[in-house]
């Protein structure tokens, strides 16, 4: 019989679930903050601290080593701190890291607190999953929608805003008032914590188990690495080099990050359609070789004429990564086990992350070393063949337990 009055069951449901809730959606906002917050105003930064283009580039790919290496991390944070200070953690430094490198003087800091701030959405990439498993099971679909909703928009709208607010303000401001969510996400998880008084730590449900299997004898796993590390690849090296193509073609800052800014909402779209249709397909490739066709044509009008139809490009170039949402999907979709599927996640996206890494630099290197943009896209274009070669293996109806022996 349960003997809680009425009062302490409306106290557990508010800070058991609806806190969670409000600490989930306002963590999945912060996750991106700091990647497009930046782009828009990497020339003008590096004008006023002293860095060239080339370090840009670096910029480029510090996400996607810090996204790599969080999923080595985060395993070991949650077993030692739990799921919830983790988030906890995670949210703490991307909030310092983004309030000081809106501060130092030098590039190097920049780059430090920079990794900082994506050490802490790596870890929140992580450690957000499994939160929504612990605390939403019976609502994971809604929950999911909820979470790729966040990520999407914590990417947009930075980058609709950075140019204005900068021009207003300064790039200091503009880089640093983005501090102020993942604080705010923090706060709802001092609360869950005091709500669990420690159990937290000792509660190990959600938190993967030991896969008995090698992911990396699986075609399935090397498959949904290369399709994961090749979208980031792309998409990255677009977040960081789409306001400089359009400039040098004429355009203005603003208009460059506005439609850095276009180019994460169309994402959106993708992100809430492309779950469900790949649910539904036996084999979706056919989905992705309409993806890689996006990409090619918005590569060759960004080539060669980047000024003729900017949004038509930009549009087909956000349908492209819909083989992002894609590959989540078929993280679950391809193993039959809570194992499999924590094998899979962890090898695809640190693989995955850890191949990304080299596209927005490499790209900013080949335009330096070429003067133009031919080359750099050429890459881009390879990388959607790999891309597709790794999605031939990903999207066969076949499980990961099958393959990884």
């Amino acid at each position: 019989m349960d003997v809680r009055t009425t009062a302490e069951r409306r106290r557990s449901l508010l800070e058991g679930r609806l806190l969670v809730f409000a600490a989930i959606a306002v963590s999945a906002f912060t996750l991106r903050l700091a990647v497009t917050a930046f782009t828009p105003l990497a020339e003008r930064i590096g004008a006023d601290v002293g860095y060239s283009t080339t370090v840009v580039g670096v910029f480029g790919m510090i996400p996607t080593v810090m996204f790599a290496a969080a999923g080595v991390l985060t395993p070991i944070l949650v077993r030692r701190l739990g799921l919830e200070r983790t988030a906890l953690v995670a949210m703490l430094a991307a909030a310092v890291g983004q309030a000081v490198r809106a501060l130092v003087p030098a590039t190097w800091e920049l780059l430090a607190f920079s990794a900082l701030a994506l050490a802490g959405m790596g870890i929140g990439n992580v450690v957000v999953p499994p939160l929504v498993k612990r605390y939403f099971s019976d609502r994971l679909a809604t929950l999911s929608a909820v979470y790729i909703t966040m990520v999407q928009l914590g990417t947009v709208v930075p980058a609709l805003i950075a140019v204005p607010v900068a021009d207003a303000d300064g790039w200091r401001v503009s880089l640093g008032v983005w501090a102020l969510l993942p604080l705010v996400a923090a706060v709802p998880w001092l609360w869950v914590l005091r709500d669990r008084r420690g159990r937290d730590v000792v509660d190990r449900t959600a938190i993967p188990e030991q896969a008995d299997g090698k992911a990396w004898k699986s075609p399935v796993a090397w498959g949904m690495a290369g399709m994961f590390g090749m979208t980031s690849l792309t998409t990255y090296a677009m977040f960081t080099w789409l306001p400089k193509i359009f400039t040098d073609a004429g355009a203005s800052p603003a208009f460059g990050g506005t439609m850095v800014g276009v180019f994460s909402f169309i994402g959106l779209g993708a992100a809430l359609a492309a779950p469900s249709v790949t649910a539904r397909v036996r084999n979706p490739f056919p989905i992705v070789i309409g993806c890689a066709v996006c990409y090619f044509v918005a590569f060759a009008g960004l080539l060669w004429a980047p000024m003729s139809a900017p949004v038509l490009w930009v549009l087909l170039l956000g349908l492209g990564p819909s083989t992002f949402p894609m590959s989540l999907t078929l993280i679950n979709l391809r193993s039959r086990t809570q194992a499999g599927s924590a094998a899979l996640s962890g090898f695809g996206q640190g693989v995955g992350y850890s191949a990304a890494c080299v596209g927005p630099l490499l790209f900013g290197v080949l335009h330096t070393v070429t003067g133009g943009w031919t080359v750099p896209f050429a890459l881009l274009a390879l990388a959607v063949l790999v891309m597709l070669a790794g999605a031939w293996q990903a999207c066969k109806p076949r499980m990961l337990e099958d393959t990884w022996s």
